[in-house]
């Protein structure tokens, strides 16, 4: 394990039974509560609404009143939601918008362009993809010109790391979160990301890491102590509290 040092956890998940959950494509996740959370890793961080959890905000509001100061969410809404309901949230500890372009369960790329400008607009919101890399050249140019926009696991992919890298040139984000559901060397796609931009690089656990062929591991941040190097304090905490306004 690396020298213990402070770290903020940029993508997990609660899923608590108290609250509906949609199946997706079949699957519902296990119970993965606060306290199960707080007793596998003690950080602040960031609660990531799933594919299993559609639009419902009253689980991630009730998470983040139980995890307490420190922890921030990402939610998925409708395009239609109003302004007034945006801002809600925000003062509610809601950073971002999620879409979710892999699995669905949130508002449609036909709407990333005029919500994730709105949101930002209205509360100052960031927006978050998770997609498969190869899958960003067909939206880049869109990608490139939201006002703040981050991507999830790495894009994924090997072969989309090119368009990836592209597009932190020019100001998004990543999040090195979920190796054991990528197909790609998180090590070199975190070197390559650092070498573009050491403040674009964000760590998660994604606990409880659904549907991903292994779960989070803590050797996970020792990798990523050895791809980070002298830049491992920014991508542990620092870069992520700035990018969630903490």
């Amino acid at each position: 394990m690396i020298t213990p040092r402070p770290f903020f956890d940029a993508h997990l998940h609660i899923i608590d039974p108290c609250f509906p959950l949609i199946p997706n494509q079949g699957y519902l996740p296990e119970e993965f509560t606060v306290e199960r959370y707080r007793r596998r890793v003690e950080a602040l961080g960031v609660v990531v609404s799933g594919s299993f959890q559609g639009f419902d905000q009253d689980y991630l509001l009730h998470a983040l009143k139980g995890l307490g100061p420190g922890f921030v969410g990402v939610t998925q809404i409708p395009h239609d939601t109003l302004d007034a309901r945006v801002v809600e949230l925000a003062e509610l500890g809601v950073r971002a918008v999620r879409f979710n372009l892999r699995r669905g369960g949130s508002a449609n790329l036909e709407h990333l362009d005029t919500l994730a400008r709105r949101v930002h607009e209205v509360a100052g919101m960031h927006t978050e993809l998770y997609v498969d890399a190869r899958d960003l050249d067909g939206i880049a140019s869109t990608v490139a010109a939201l006002p703040s926009v981050s991507v999830d696991h790495l894009g994924l992919h090997a072969e989309g790391l090119p368009t990836l890298l592209r597009l932190v040139e020019q100001g998004v984000r990543v999040k090195a979160t979920g190796f054991g559901r990528v197909d790609l060397d998180p090590f070199e796609a975190m070197r390559a990301v650092i070498e573009v931009d050491p403040t674009a690089l964000m760590v998660g656990t994604d606990l409880p890491s659904t549907r991903a062929r292994r779960p989070f591991a803590d050797t996970d941040l020792e990798l990523v102590a050895e791809a980070a190097g002298e830049h491992l304090d920014a991508v542990l905490h620092d870069n992520a509290a700035a990018f969630y306004r903490l």
